[in-house]
């Protein structure tokens, strides 16, 4: 007779494995959160210490209002506070851009999702193409283009690439293709609404959330814009934000040694301040516009 034992199972059986999976799981989730949050914390802290306690104290030490104080009179100082002309140039290229770029993607959306019209396919698939491709890759062309048309060196350069946004004209065409009835719009019709008619009282009243869409994601773009900038504009003073950055990251000791003894008092707290102001407007219209981003993200969802 076997003297070995055959294990019952029983529902506590699996508890030890179930909590080893559990907190195995966390510790993965907790690792991704500590990853991707702690670069914004530092961002946010780095202006209250100064250098070298930034290089030398670890970085949850509590820094102060002085330190503050210190890299904002160090960053208004530089060029006169060219920081601020930055963000206007920024506020100026974006807020215009975002301006045509909603107008030009609602008539693009609205045709393509509601009209049948020969070479809608062939242009859908082009902005499909378009949307896809890098940025930096049409840059070169674009400058070529601006200097033949005599633009280059002006906001124009920069603010006509960013007003057509084909990610925008998509964004239209799935919201009236999803959302808008095609049986309101045949009975204005039939009610003697012309064309133009049906889309100023019917479909653009219904199409608020996709425009709120189109002018947050359009804005943010053309905010972040880095290249097209960089090589369309020659002045400094007519740099936005992103590029301006980069100017100050070149004038800071730690990542440009060359201009360690040029007497420029930007070190990392200025340079993450700057970082800050820059992320302020985006993070304020995000705020403002939050209930009809999430209504434009959430009609996609629904059925006709």
């Amino acid at each position: 007779m076997s003297t070995r034992r055959t294990a019952e199972w029983h529902p506590s059986n699996d508890h030890i494995p179930r909590c080893v999976g559990s907190a195995f799981w966390w510790m993965i989730v907790l690792g991704f959160m500590l990853f991707f949050i702690t670069p914004v914390l530092w961002l946010f802290q780095a202006p209250l210490k100064s250098d070298q306690q930034l290089v030398h104290e670890f970085w949850l030490n509590p820094g102060s209002w002085n330190a503050l104080v210190t890299s904002w009179s160090n960053l208004m100082a530089y060029q006169d506070g060219i920081i601020w002309r930055w963000i206007g140039n920024s506020i100026l290229y974006a807020g215009i851009a975002m301006i045509f770029a909603v107008i030009t993607c609602l008539f693009a959306g609205y045709a393509l999702a509601v009209m049948k019209f020969r070479g809608r396919k062939l242009i859908l698939m082009i902005t499909m193409i378009v949307m896809m491709m890098p940025n930096a890759v049409l840059v070169l062309p674009l400058y070529l283009e601006a200097k033949m048309l005599g633009t280059a060196g002006t906001p124009l350069s920069v603010i006509l690439p960013l007003a057509m946004y084909p990610f925008g004209v998509n964004l239209v065409f799935i919201y009236y293709s999803t959302n808008l009835p095609r049986s309101i719009l045949d009975s204005a019709r039939i009610d003697g609404c012309t064309e133009w008619q049906v889309f100023r009282k019917i479909a653009l009243p219904l199409g608020k959330p996709s425009i709120a869409l189109v002018s947050f994601f359009s804005f943010t773009t053309s905010w972040n814009n880095y290249f097209l900038p960089f090589v369309m504009l020659p002045s400094t003073k007519s740099y936005p934000v992103t590029v301006g950055l980069n100017n100050l990251l070149t004038s800071t000791p730690a990542f440009n040694p060359t201009v360690g003894a040029s007497g420029l008092s930007i070190f990392r707290p200025e340079l993450a301040l700057a970082t800050v102001l820059a992320v302020v407007p985006v993070l304020v219209l995000f705020l403002f516009n939050q209930r009809a981003l999430v209504a434009g993200m959430m009609a996609g969802a629904n059925k006709e």
